[in-house]
């Protein structure tokens, strides 16, 4: 049978005596012919000829010895143990090497066999492989081997037929997470096509072959998957595998931390003892939290080690590691060649990823078979409509997707938590104005009202009466009554409230995620920005040739994208104005309608349409402008992705901010104001009357254009993001050979992860900005639409469970990225929220009727109290002054890190400088023990003389 392992078949003495030096490839070929070193790495002094030179990027690091820090892994057990199925053969079944016994029963003899021995004298290894028959590409110019259909075997099985799964050999399942020997774990997968009648392809195959030979190089090893044994018959699989001392040295290298104790300072909650619904039942081994340290392999006896030493990094970290070889290795003989993202974006691979932990569902139930695997447990516990009461699994999240992703959800779960307070609340101001609807005189003024008033048109309308606009004045009031205005306080103080509350509970996510003081290492240039820019200069930092866009080029650049800019918001404006007039022509049509049902509700009709006309607008042109902003900020040739996201977020929240809000400022503060006065109407065409409010305000119209783009945004997102990912997926496989073609239907499990829809590099920025300009509408407007929290409330609960399914089940399975908050997100909430202030005082003192009933009241009523001169302007200081007092007492009266979090932090400080002294004082009394040896030793000789 043919395997392919990190080591290339047929190592010769010559081979590995130029490998001692690193002076040649190991590889198919002449042994005789000299190679470079693999490109990528230089040589470095290291401190012993032992130790192989390290990559560009970590030099003057020496790895300790591994036969000092870690133990050896125990000789697979014989076979008959349990996890080993022996395997009939025969000579003819395997390639063996001269000299060699054909006995194959003894536990050595496997699909694959690969032992290294080295010595502190040199750096020669010793590597033995049995191969089987070597499978060629079609095209015969691959130089790799692949596996052939007889190679799906049982971990120790000798490659057969198909037909012989029945005679003591069986296939590896399709949903397993491991190399043929059922061992090793696969931690990433690259994918790549072939193209044989491209001239571009042989290139690619040469980048592919340099890039995975620095690759093994590093450490990693590698397990290759034929085109042929594919779903689609076209896709080539790279599985690539971190060992544990790999793993070590770069946990090392990055500072990941790892826990070193138990936290003995943890308060037992008594709260557990109390039932509570919304707590997830989920058994772990072990949820203690623990005090952790940078990881340092020298000091690897001070960590929480588990016996299976396999399971010290869990998947997230291992992807990070590997992940980070990934973008350290070259595939050309230039220094700037460099990384899995140029890999990618060159063509030379279709994909990256992380595997799934299997299938996310089970024909078995969890009560009685448990979750077979962590997407089973998000799956069952978070991803469903049915937990949305319950508490989010964030531990897990993080440990499966990576902190940056488990932020963006206890973000979004704790938003979602405040909101429960303003959603009752405004319920109860709703409830108080329905139940007030008997005391409010001026609805019953209108009801009771015989007035006629003049025609709203010029030609066709007809005199109508007052008491007409009795349910409008009712429904007005429901929302414009006095508890509005304690709900505009109440929620500009929640908007501090939560602002301040959420840097305390991130600062606890920070610290339990080991993220206090985590900073991202220098970011590389952008393989764009690189292909791009044709000027260089050397980076001071690092003192390596870098690509580099002066000055003068990125001014031009940035003005042409300014204009843009403006170009497209004047683009909303005009689209508004457009809105506006359709209300103005629109409204005369229903009112000349010779249709009672019509002319009666001309006013809510024109203003229910216009507001559906606005909100496909709306759509409309987020599409247009989302795709215009990618290319302005491709067209600026931002340096790292951080610049990137920073450029487009401004642009994206800028217009968006425009756009879903233009319609709304119009009819807050702008509507009925230039109407005239009968006798004096000004005109719009010289025909038609500009828009005006209803005799009980425009709040009604306000409600109503707040609720059908808000409401309406958010059903159109969540089908979106629950159709969309299904059908891609759909038609990604729809391509896919028949699986009759296919030896049992082995549709494996990195084939049914690619063919998952890729996550985007900005997957999360439309999330946020969906929820940001969410905040805007429960703050900056809730004086007219007190229901907006409750709607957002309900909105968020979906939301999360929406996201989350479509993260386990329509998603690959993104590299875990670590990130230390929620980023420029945490600076826009808080200006929205110090403009809501602004914002609701101006809507109740000049959109609703409350301020000029209390006007009324106190000066013009026939029992006039004191008077209210000035009470408007006066009223709208006071209002700002004092929420924004209170807001800043707020936040200053509210620490940032809880005062227990600073214990935990202290007594992991402690427990890290104690466990470093620690080491060095066995370090010192080793050496005084040996030492005082050599003294007895050479005493002892003395006295032997």
């Amino acid at each position: 049978m043919q395997f392919y392992s990190s080591v290339p078949n047929r190592v010769s003495p010559e081979e590995q005596a130029m490998a001692s030096g690193y002076g040649g490839y190991i590889g198919p070929g002449d042994p005789s012919a000299a190679h470079p070193p693999p490109i990528g790495f230089e040589m470095q002094p290291t401190g012993g000829p032992a130790y192989p030179p390290q990559p560009l990027g970590f030099e003057g690091i020496a790895p300790p010895s591994s036969d000092q820090l870690y133990p050896e892994v125990p000789e697979p057990s014989p076979a008959g143990t349990p996890g080993e199925v022996p395997q009939p053969a025969t000579p003819n079944d395997v390639q063996m090497r001269d000299n060699e016994s054909p006995n194959l029963n003894t536990p050595k003899d496997s699909a694959e066999r690969v032992s290294e021995t080295s010595t502190a004298g040199d750096d020669q290894s010793e590597r033995k492989l049995l191969a089987g028959p070597k499978v060629t590409d079609m095209e015969g110019q691959n130089g790799h081997e692949r596996r052939s259909a007889s190679d799906l075997v049982a971990p120790g099985g000798v490659g057969s037929d198909p037909s012989q799964a029945g005679n003591g050999t069986y296939k590896q399942s399709k949903d397993s997470l491991f190399f043929r020997d059922n061992k090793r774990r696969i931690d990433y997968v690259l994918a790549y096509e072939k193209n044989d009648d491209s001239k571009s392809e042989e290139k690619k195959q040469q980048k592919r072959e340099c890039y995975e030979e620095n690759l093994r190089y590093e450490g990693l090893e590698l397990e290759y998957e034929d085109r042929e044994l594919s779903q689609d018959g076209k896709t080539f699989y790279v599985k690539v595998h971190a060992p544990f001392d790999v793993l070590c040295k770069y946990a090392e290298l990055l500072c990941i931390k790892m826990p070193i104790a138990y936290n003995d300072l943890e308060d037992e909650d008594d709260g557990r003892q109390c039932p509570n619904p919304m707590r997830l039942e989920i058994e772990d081994d072990d949820d203690r939290d623990v005090f952790t340290a940078p990881f340092m392999r020298n000091r690897m006896k001070k960590f929480m080690i588990p016996p299976n030493k396999e399971d010290f990094f869990h998947h997230a970290v291992r992807s990070r590691i590997v992940y980070t070889i990934l973008e350290r290795c070259r595939y050309e003989d230039d220094k700037r060649k460099i990384g899995i993202k140029k890999m990618l974006n060159n063509g030379s691979y279709l994909a990256a990823y992380p595997l799934h932990d299997g299938p996310y569902k089970s024909e078995h139930s969890k009560l009685t078979h448990g979750y077979k695997n962590d997407r089973h447990l998000l799956f069952e516990e978070w991803a469903r409509l049915g937990k949305w009461y319950k508490y989010q699994p964030l531990d897990k999240i993080r440990q499966y997707f990576g902190e940056k992703i488990g932020l963006y959800f206890a973000w979004l779960g704790f938003y979602t938590n405040t909101l429960i307070a303003p959603a009752i609340v405004g319920f109860i101001c709703i409830l108080y104005g329905a139940i007030s609807l008997g005391e409010d005189v001026t609805s019953q003024e209108i009801c009771g009202s015989n007035i006629t008033m003049c025609p709203l048109c010029d030609q066709r309308c007809r005199y109508w009466s007052l008491a007409n606009q009795c349910r409008y004045s009712q429904a007005s009031h429901v929302i414009d009554n006095p508890a509005t205005v304690f709900f505009a306080i109440f929620m500009a103080l929640w908007a501090t409230m939560f602002l301040e509350f959420w840097k305390r509970k991130q600062a606890v996510i920070s610290y339990d995620w080991d993220l206090v003081g985590f900073e991202d290492e220098e970011e590389r240039p952008r393989p764009e920005f690189e292909s791009k820019v044709s000027t260089h200069r050397i980076n001071p930092v690092n003192k390596l040739e870098e690509a580099f866009l002066p000055f003068y080029n990125k001014v031009p650049r940035l003005i042409w994208a300014g204009l843009v800019v403006v170009f497209m918001v004047s683009l909303v404006l005009a689209a508004v104005f457009a809105v506006i007039v359709y209300r103005i022509v629109i409204v005369v049509v229903f009112y000349r309608s010779d249709l009672g049902l019509i002319s009666e509700r001309a006013k809510l009709a024109t203003s229910a349409t216009a507001a559906l006309l606005n909100l496909i607008a709306i759509m409309i042109l987020n599409k247009i402008y989302e795709r215009v902003c990618y290319w302005l900020t491709d067209m600026e040739l931002p340096r790292t992705q951080t610049e990137y996201e920073d450029s487009f977020t401004f642009k994206m929240f800028l217009f968006q901010s425009v756009n879903y809000y233009a319609s709304i400022f119009y009819i807050a503060f702008f509507k009925g104001s230039f109407v005239g006065r009968p006798g004096d109407y000004n005109y719009f065409l010289n025909e038609y009357r500009p828009d005006e409010c209803d005799v009980g305000g425009c709040l009604i119209d306000l409600c109503l254009q707040l609720a059908i783009i808000m409401v309406g945004k958010q059903a159109y997102n969540n089908f979106m993001e629950l159709i969309f990912p299904k059908l891609k997926n759909w038609w990604s496989r729809r391509g896919n050979i028949d699986q009759d073609d296919v030896p049992e239907q082995a549709y494996t499990r990195w084939e049914q992860d690619c063919d998952l829809v890729p996550v985007p590099v900005m997957a999360l920025f439309p999330e946020y900005l969906e929820m940001v300009i969410q905040f805007g509408f429960v703050t900056l407007f809730v004086a007219a639409f007190p229901l907006a929290p409750f709607f957002a409330l309900i909105n968020n609960i979906l939301e999360i469970r929406l996201d989350a399914y479509k993260f386990v089940t329509q998603y690959r399975r993104p590299m875990a990225a670590r990130a230390q908050d929620i980023g420029v997100w945490y600076n826009i909430l808080e200006v929205l929220a110090k403009v809501a202030v602004v914002s609701n005082a101006f809507v109740i003192g000049y959109t609703s009727n409350f301020i000029p009933r209390l006007v009324y009241l106190y000066g013009y009523s026939p029992e006039p109290g004191v008077s209210m001169s000035g009470y408007v302007e006066d009223s709208l200081s006071y209002f700002n002054h004092i929420v924004f007092l209170i807001k800043n007492m707020l936040a200053y009266l509210i620490p940032d890190v809880p005062h227990d979090l600073h214990d935990l932090i202290k007594r992991e400080q402690y427990l890290t400088t104690e466990m470093f002294f620690s080491n060095e004082k066995d370090l010192q009394q080793s050496t005084d023990n040996l030492r005082d040896t050599d003294g007895t030793r050479q005493r002892q000789a003395y006295h032997h003389e």
